[in-house]
């Protein structure tokens, strides 16, 4: 049984690896875009006489990506990126009522019986 379970354990986690990859790239890119966008808007001087909302409309590239990283952070993005780390911190959890463990792939892990004397 515990040979199935972990054999379970680590094809469910290797699974997630592509999406959880993606997921990463895609949080990358649109940060990378915020920043420019932010840098970009930052040393324009005309976003210091101008007032909040026009300096905005003025950089639609930083406004787009600001609201793409604000809408996919509400999107649950920040759980999809560290999904299988998730999933094993709650095996770990879950496993360690029985003296065992398991690593970021899925492996388990085996500790000695406490010895009660």
């Amino acid at each position: 049984d515990l040979k199935a379970f972990e054999r379970r354990l680590t094809e469910y986690i290797h699974c997630l690896q592509p999406a959880t990859g993606r997921w990463r790239m895609l949080l990358i890119v649109v940060s990378v875009c915020t920043a420019t966008g932010a840098w970009n808007w930052l040393i324009d001087p005309e976003t210091q006489k101008v007032s909040f909302f026009t300096s905005l409309w003025n950089h639609p590239f930083f406004t787009i990506s600001c609201i793409t990283l604000i809408g996919l952070f509400f999107a649950g993005i920040h759980k999809r990126v560290v999904a299988p780390s998730i999933i094993a911190a709650r095996c770990r959890t879950v496993l360690a009522e029985y003296n065992m463990s398991c690593d970021d792939t899925g492996k388990l892990i085996l500790k000695p019986r406490p010895h009660v004397q």
